[in-house]
């Protein structure tokens, strides 16, 4: 007799993605706990421990066999080395922006995500735009005008986090990996790397660990186990959950990011510079109520209503 898999709950979808996505909207209060720490060490702290965590997570899966032919594959490993060049390029920049104190501008970085992601489809991938998303991107284009006419400069920070992560997306959807296999694979690639600068770092007495009280060595060796919970929580929410209420829940991150900076770090945050983001949110509104409307249930022709679409 075929065993049917129950489909996930809708509530502990959510609850699992909003999960993941608070994790990463707090996220600047860990790091700054390891302020004094140069950011690119505790990025190869970060990739190390992390791939420890992920490999043995696959291997109580069993699924080490399938992570070694996605990656016998040239073309799977090309793709899963470029996309880990640009995760650690996007995470460089947080951590050294957050202690830097440009918590708000990462925010604005993540805010931006989706409309670049709209911007990739229809410049790189030659997809049609709505006019929706046609404004919304034209909105969030003239929000970093505004902070380019008054801060004086690009908000290259910000620009960075979102170019770096919508192409990190670009190249994720064309690996045969799903989100565990796919990051346990770009930490597997980057580990060589991450590996040598601990090392020169250890033996040369300039590196964290030896160096540091207890509190900040047992932060630094919970690097791997802070990038794997929210990538599990939001892996878990996924698949139970349509895509525009994935894509709702994902503003909890930089929402919860721009308030940290504004209202616990105290960032400035200037009319001009409110401003800017103003026009960047009204983009996002425009981007958000295009793909609510586009995933609406359709009347059937006998007046029923669609079912909803696959979970993905």
């Amino acid at each position: 007799m075929s065993t049917i898999t129950p489909a996930p709950k809708p509530l502990s979808s959510a609850l699992a993605a909003a999960g993941g996505y608070i994790i990463w909207g707090l996220f600047p209060l860990y790091w700054k706990l390891l302020q004094g720490i140069d950011a690119t060490e505790l990025i190869a702290h970060r990739v190390f421990w992390a791939l420890l965590l992920l490999l043995g997570i696959v291997a109580a899966q069993r699924r080490l066999a399938e992570l070694w032919r996605g990656l016998s594959d040239r073309r799977n490993l090309g793709l899963n080395a470029l996309s880990g060049g640009l995760l650690s390029i996007n995470w460089l920049v947080y951590v050294w922006a957050v202690n830097a104190g440009h918590v708000i501008e990462c925010s604005l970085g993540y805010f931006l995500v989706p409309l670049i992601n709209v911007a990739i489809g229809r410049f790189i991938l030659k997809e049609r735009l709505r006019p929706a998303q046609a404004m919304a991107i034209a909105l969030a284009a003239l929000g970093v005008f505004v902070m380019i006419w008054v801060v004086g400069r690009p908000p290259w920070i910000a620009l960075a986090l979102a170019g770096s992560f919508g192409f990190y997306g670009l190249l994720r959807k064309r690996s045969t990996f799903g989100p565990l296999l796919g990051l346990t694979a770009e930490t597997l690639l980057l580990a060589p790397l991450a590996i040598a600068l601990l090392v020169t770092r250890f033996a040369t007495g300039t590196g964290a660990l030896g160096h540091v009280d207890t509190r900040t060595t047992l932060l630094v060796l919970s690097t791997g186990f802070v990038t794997a919970v929210p990538l599990l929580l939001f892996a878990k929410g996924a698949r139970g959950l349509r895509f525009t209420t994935l894509g709702l829940l994902q503003y909890f991150a930089p929402t919860l990011q721009f308030l940290l900076g504004w209202m616990v770090y105290g960032e400035p945050l200037s009319q001009s510079r409110l401003l800017a983001f103003a026009l960047i949110w009204a983009g996002l509104a425009a981007y958000t109520a295009d793909a609510v409307w586009a995933q609406r249930p359709r009347a059937s022709v006998s007046g029923g209503v669609e079912g909803a679409r696959p979970a993905t």
